[in-house]
């Protein structure tokens, strides 16, 4: 998409402190004539291209990765376009830097080297000022697309840090633009600041968030109710992006509005159409029915469930009777099962019944381990999303093997200090036979003469397309089948039939998958009857929509 002349009556230093319209030293001299910048900027002018490979030279020099995602955000708080230009270019490289998992670093940083940030910060303790906080961004109804909002108390592997969160909703939302072309200026990052429970933060004289504990779930809901009856009035048109909430929050705040909202939460859909994606891609190339898997998941938090309610669904719609019998989850405590009283309310569609479970062993607590599950079950999928490192053992993983010809392994806790098995232990435990996907990036497998590309499980293939089919689609909600499109989209983007090759799409190419994924979703939409926009060539409109960082032409206005 093509930027429009932009009428400003900004001049001179002004211009070049406003991120949005401001060149650089890429003003042509008729520009800064027009504008005042005569002898604000030394006399050469640069193209973009140049102002690129100059930036990007200056992000290798950074002495290390919080070093590198510092750089790349303060570029952006002086010129927003140079800083898209330069992680769209480099996006397979810096996806690390301004998202998992240094981003983490970042926000564990925030109040103590606080620099002014970009975002709305909402408070618990002041609900009435919700909607004047949200006015003071100056945009009108139909000037934002997305807002990315996370209450900061699950930020990636590392937990509650409060109001330092909001740095995931704005990673997230660079994301959105480098990889799915969403406009930046039609994004708001916002904090739901509820508290901290995180005594460090309590005690940290910067903390610069509410310094009180979490509050209770009753609060907690008429906060976020508050937010969202704010935020639809507001911006009516906009998707309500939920990012990292905590486990105890999660399932009920996006059960609570997504038959009535857009609204999405990447931790939970997100995470489990990347999962079956995977799962499709493998069963291309190892064949079978998707009606016919056994998945073991080895972690009932907030991913593993959307990964099983993702699956489960996608099984049904394959032929079984009820898509959920498949599914065998686990949590810290053992196998789910419904006799546990400590079962939470979202991981209760996935307890089994006693009577499913009376020949199983337990150890000397009662509980069934992911030993005996797999012992048991005979899983074609074992899915780890416990953040336990090494508990995919070799054991395990033989005695699957043992029972499936092409077992389906996804080792998807992050980082990789977390990952539940390196991926080419897997290979060389099932003789190059298990079809692999990660969480984390790793390195290419050897197992005898033939070596194999690993696929990354990253989210960022799926919600940037995701976002963007839904807005051009003008979608009411987010549905199912919109979610199992996207799915299918990834898996469909490369042949994963070739010997060695990775099961879905490599990074480098996410802006291209996410158009593919944005205009299956865009169709889904349509077929389900949400699009509020009639059909086009979604191709052409995803096309036509998708931003590009170009200097916007300016036009003296005034």
């Amino acid at each position: 998409m093509q930027p429009n002349v932009i009428e400003t009556k900004l001049r001179g230093r002004q211009l070049l402190s406003d991120p949005r319209l401001s060149h650089g030293v890429a003003f042509t001299r008729e520009e800064r004539q027009a504008f005042g910048l005569v002898g604000l900027l030394p006399p050469a002018v640069l193209t973009l291209d140049l102002q690129a490979a100059r930036a990007y030279r200056q992000f290798c020099a950074q002495p290390g990765d919080l070093a590198k995602n510092v750089y790349l955000t303060l570029l952006r708080e002086r010129n927003e376009v140079l800083y898209f230009r330069l992680l769209q270019d480099h996006l397979a490289e810096m996806l690390p830097i301004v998202y998992t998992p240094t981003v983490g670093e970042a926000i564990q940083h925030f109040s103590a080297e606080f620099r002014g940030t970009r975002g709305v910060y909402l408070s618990v303790d002041d609900v009435a000022d919700i909607e004047a906080s949200l006015r003071a961004t100056d945009l009108g109804p139909d000037d934002v697309d997305i807002i990315v909002a996370t209450d900061g108390e699950a930020i990636l592997g590392i937990g509650d840090w409060g109001v330092g969160g909001i740095g995931i909703s704005i990673g997230k939302l660079s994301l959105y633009t480098a990889a799915g072309g969403i406009d930046p200026d039609r994004t708001l990052p916002v904090v739901l600041d509820a508290g901290t429970n995180r005594q460090s933060l309590l005690d940290d004289p910067f903390y610069l968030g509410n310094r009180h504990p979490r509050v209770d779930a009753r609060v907690y809901d008429d906060f976020v109710d508050a937010y969202v009856e704010s935020a639809g009035r507001l911006f009516p048109r906009a998707l309500l992006h939920w990012e990292d909430i905590g486990a105890a929050n999660a399932h009920r705040v996006l059960d609570r509005y997504k038959e009535r909202r857009l609204t999405f939460n990447d931790d939970i859909q997100g995470t489990g159409a990347i999962a079956l994606a995977a799962v499709l891609s493998a069963l291309r190339i190892g064949g079978g029915r998707l009606a016919d898997q056994r998945v073991v998941i080895h972690g009932a938090g907030t991913a593993g469930i959307g990964i099983a309610e993702q699956l489960a669904a996608a099984i049904g719609e394959d032929g079984a009777l009820d898509g959920r019998t498949a599914i065998w989850a686990l949590s810290s405590r053992g196998l789910l099962c419904a006799s546990d009283e400590h079962l939470r309310d979202f991981q209760r569609p996935f307890a089994r019944a006693d009577g499913d479970v009376s020949s199983f062993a337990r150890d000397t607590q009662g509980r069934i381990g992911l030993a005996e599950v797999v012992r048991q079950v005979h899983p074609t999928v074992l899915i780890g999303t416990s953040g336990q490192p090494g508990s995919f053992s070799e054991d395990i993983v033989r005695a699957m093997a043992a029972h499936c010809e092409r077992p389906m392994i996804m080792p998807l806790s992050n980082p990789t200090s977390l990952s539940e098995a390196d991926p080419a232990d897997l290979l060389a435990w099932t003789g190059g036979r298990a079809l692999v996907a990660t969480g984390s990036p790793f390195p290419p497998a050897v197992v005898g003469n033939e070596t194999f590309d690993i696929a990354q499980a990253n989210n960022a293939l799926v919600f940037p397309g995701l976002g963007l089919g839904a807005i051009v689609s003008r979608a009411s909600r987010i549905t199912p089948g919109m979610l199992r499109a996207a799915a299918a989209a990834v898996a469909g983007e490369l042949d994963s039939t070739q010997p060695g090759a990775p099961l879905l799409p490599p990074v480098d190419t996410l802006r291209q998958t996410s158009a593919g994924v944005a205009a299956a979703v865009a169709r889904a939409a349509l077929q389900d009857g949400v699009a509020r926009r009639e059909e086009v060539a979604m191709e052409d409109a995803i096309a036509t929509a998708m931003w590009e960082p170009a200097y916007p032409p300016l036009r003296p206005a005034g």
